[in-house]
């Protein structure tokens, strides 16, 4: 197993380039055989270092890597009008999937993403056809955002700022995040929390998403209709609900419900629902096992 997985970058037009954590062992010669690699896609605000848990147990059978989408972590944070519509982010994941190996002439991919991030693993595995072997839908990209939440963008963006008290220091906002769940924090989540902020010279701790890529997303999330782009994934979906989100706004019935009915607008497969209980919506933190189990019933090989 990699205690520590390598970085690299993979460059897109026109010089953009999108980092990525190599679970998949490619740069020691460690790559499990195979003929499906995996790419995790985090969520907003969030980087590749949330899927640790998952990537950790992924990496043993499957070529596996996690990527940063533009904005976020280590990748660029390109300023022109239109750098983050969903087909340029799709087009980034579909790049760091080649670029890593995990995608070949030869091995299939299966996309898993997690919430923002499912959306765009899910226009991906649209565009990528029959070379992806599975889409994972980890709490989110079945629904429209803006009937599924009641809000537009600007409300929603007003709505993501964090309490004053939360960003006053490193500490506290380690200790914010520990208090989730306290039983699952360990050294991956420390780390998943540290790349998401930065801290400044007078201590307090800042979002470390380039504010100008965290609106251009949250824009693009909204502009998600599910029906059209579930319709033209021809890969098998699974879809984790999280039972209640960290608000408890979300029911089992009422998520069921949403999926059921994108699959039914999109006239394709049904779309297997897993639900995973009562936990928060960071389902890699809190239900690890259950996201791999997912991703791995969608490989062709573990061996």
């Amino acid at each position: 197993m990699t205690d520590s997985p390598a970085g690299f970058v993979v460059t897109v037009d026109p010089g953009d380039r999108i980092h990525f954590l190599d679970w998949a062992g490619q740069s020691t010669g460690d790559t499990p055989s195979g003929d499906t690699g995996v790419l995790l896609v985090h969520g907003l605000s969030q980087t590749a270092w949330i899927w640790a848990p998952v990537a950790r147990r992924l990496a043993g059978s499957v070529p596996t890597v996690a990527m940063d989408l533009r904005g976020h972590g280590l990748s660029d944070a390109p300023t022109e009008d239109g750098a983050y519509a969903l087909e340029i982010l799709a087009d980034d994941a579909i790049a760091a999937a080649e670029g890593s190996g995990v995608l070949t002439d030869d091995r299939m991919v299966v996309l898993a993403g997690h919430g923002f991030g499912a959306i765009v693993a899910a226009v991906a595995a649209a565009h990528l056809g029959s070379r992806c072997a599975g889409l994972v839908l980890v709490d989110g990209g079945w629904e429209s955002m803006e009937a599924s939440t009641g809000v537009d963008a600007d409300e929603f963006l007003r709505g993501l700022d964090e309490p004053p008290e939360v960003m006053r220091s490193l500490r506290a906002f380690l200790a914010d995040r520990r208090a989730f769940d306290p039983a699952t924090w360990d050294d991956d989540q420390d780390r998943a929390a540290r790349a998401t902020v930065v801290e400044t010279h007078a201590g307090r701790v800042v979002p470390a998403t380039r504010p100008h890529a965290l609106e251009a997303c949250v824009r693009a999330m909204f502009t998600y209709d599910p029906r059209p782009t579930l319709a033209a994934v021809e890969a098998p979906i699974v879809g984790l609900v999280a039972e209640d989100d960290e608000a408890g706004t979300r029911t089992l019935a009422l998520a069921a419900t949403s999926i059921e009915r994108a699959a039914m607008g999109a006239r394709r497969a049904a779309i297997r629902v897993q639900p995973v209980g009562s936990v928060g919506h960071n389902l890699m933190r809190y239900r690890p096992t259950d996201v791999t189990d997912a991703i791995l019933s969608l490989t062709r090989s573990t061996s």
